[in-house]
């Protein structure tokens, strides 16, 4: 009960424009709708962080990839297919995505997310939804819900419930750099 009352609370709120803390495939995220460039604008205050620092997306599926890029590379879809970790993917030519989510270059970070909450989240939402890590910038990441500052708990419009009680240490995703041509440098 809890987990569908969770979901259609962020879906009600992500329509409405605003940011929610929400578990994800790998640490809690603070999400918006990665279309809206006034949520993620609110993002960046809330984390103290320069708008010049892209932050990712999370997908549902790969099958929605060309919506959000321009020119998906093969190896993308293949890299996916064999991650047994959460991957962060960094594309070239990024559209339909707010500009101020956009790297420099026009270049996004997205993951497809295979948690149950968050892919589910995204696939109700139909559009990619921000996941940015919970916590200021410059402060170490938060592995569990216990450890996320109070300031970024009271600085979003909605806190999920599911899963506030898991106490497993989740690490941040694995980030490659995927061009076009398929050439690749690992990040982290």
């Amino acid at each position: 009960m809890q987990f569908d009352d969770d979901i259609n609370k962020c879906l009600e709120v992500l329509r409405q424009g605003g940011i929610i803390l929400y578990p994800t495939d790998s640490i809690w995220g603070i999400g918006c709708d990665a279309t809206n460039e006034d949520a993620v604008r609110r993002i960046y205050e809330l984390k103290r962080r320069s708008d010049n620092k892209a932050m990712l997306v999370l997908l549902d599926s790969a099958e929605h990839l060309d919506h959000y890029v321009v020119d998906v590379p093969e190896m993308a879809y293949e890299l996916i297919d064999v991650a047994v970790e959460p991957l962060t993917i960094i594309y070239d030519g990024a559209y339909n995505l707010a500009k101020n989510l956009l790297g420099d270059d026009d270049s996004v970070g997205i993951r497809i997310s295979h948690e149950r909450f968050s892919q589910t989240l995204c696939e109700r939402f139909h559009k990619p939804i921000v996941s940015t890590s919970a916590n200021i910038s410059g402060t170490k990441s938060a592995m569990t819900f216990a450890e996320i500052a109070d300031e970024i708990k009271q600085g979003v419009d909605y806190v999920v419930k599911y899963r506030q009680d898991d106490n497993s240490r989740h690490k941040s995703s694995n980030i490659i750099k995927l061009s076009c041509d398929g050439t690749f440098k690992i990040i982290r």
